[in-house]
């Protein structure tokens, strides 16, 4: 089997558990190479697990996000990069507080962009995936991402630019990750009271933005990975400060999930080789001549 390689970039630790995981863990499994780059170490990340809101946690947040993040890298069977730049929170407030100084939403955009395309150069993947425009949700973070992501796409394949950091290499194809669709959630949702239960999401339907179901239109390619719900899972229960196991997220039973929506969603944003959509496979149409 010829190897593909994908690069996953996500914004923080936990992210890749809760974006795509089902489908980086499928093209690991099948031999592929899969590398999951995080841009920030979530040092300013909240403590959302209360069994996890210790005063020793909070003390090592930085060092217990690593280890959390190499135990979910482990269980996802993917390499896995730091890129090295600082968490910038989630400003609350209105108006919102200023972000810290040196934090990556601020820091210029070149130095992230210039790190991720040395990286691009020496990985070579034929396949990116990362957030849209609007970060999936507007963290500071994930939007930088997301400008990061589209940069060093462009930028590792010109030699003219970043001619320090390695041969160019012209990455084929870039997707964005849409796992929170509106259509998803109601379906789980009805099947709850199909068996005379209440469901989890109905607060999330209530108040969700119609404005947000525009990313449904956009999507381009459903990649089959039910197989690799529960591994998707634990990985993400592996983020203990940042996820609560008896939360609503895993309220809903697996067999549920791979019967009503055994897919994950993506957006084919650019692509430099012949595209068909809809996709099933984000390595669709890639030859490899290696």
């Amino acid at each position: 089997m010829t190897e593909l390689r994908l690069m996953a970039v996500h914004a923080h630790p936990d992210d890749e558990s809760s974006k795509g995981a089902a489908t980086v863990a499928r093209y690991a499994a099948e031999g592929h190479r899969v590398m999951v780059v995080t841009l920030t170490g979530g040092e300013r990340g909240d403590i959302l697990n209360p069994a996890m809101d210790l005063p020793e946690v909070r003390g090592r947040i930085a060092d217990i996000r690593r280890d959390e993040m190499a135990r979910a890298a482990e269980i996802l069977g993917v390499e896995h990069h730091w890129l090295g730049f600082e968490d910038s929170g989630l400003p609350e407030g209105d108006p919102p507080p200023p972000l810290p100084d040196g934090c990556f939403a601020l820091v210029p955009l070149e130095q992230p962009v210039g790190e991720l395309v040395k990286l691009i150069r020496e990985f070579r993947p034929h396949v990116m995936t990362t957030y849209d425009e609007n970060g999936g949700y507007p963290h500071p973070d994930h939007i930088r991402c997301h400008e990061v992501s589209v940069a060093a796409y462009e930028a590792a394949a010109d030699y003219r630019l970043y001619p320090d950091a390695g041969e160019p290499w012209a990455v084929s194809k870039l997707y964005y990750n849409h796992g929170f669709l509106r259509a998803r959630l109601q379906l789980l949702q009805d099947e709850f009271a199909k068996h005379g239960q209440e469901g989890p999401f109905a607060s999330w339907l209530a108040k969700w933005d119609p404005e947000i179901d525009i990313f449904a239109g956009r999507v381009t390619t459903r990649v089959l990975c039910s197989e690799y719900f529960n591994q998707r899972d634990e990985a993400l229960k592996a983020h203990a400060t940042q996820i609560d196991p008896d939360g609503f997220f895993f309220a809903t039973p697996i067999e549920w999930q791979q019967r009503l929506w055994p897919t994950e969603e993506f957006e084919l944003a650019r692509s430099r080789v012949p595209a068909k959509l809809p996709e099933d496979d984000l390595f669709t149409g890639i030859e490899v001549f290696e």
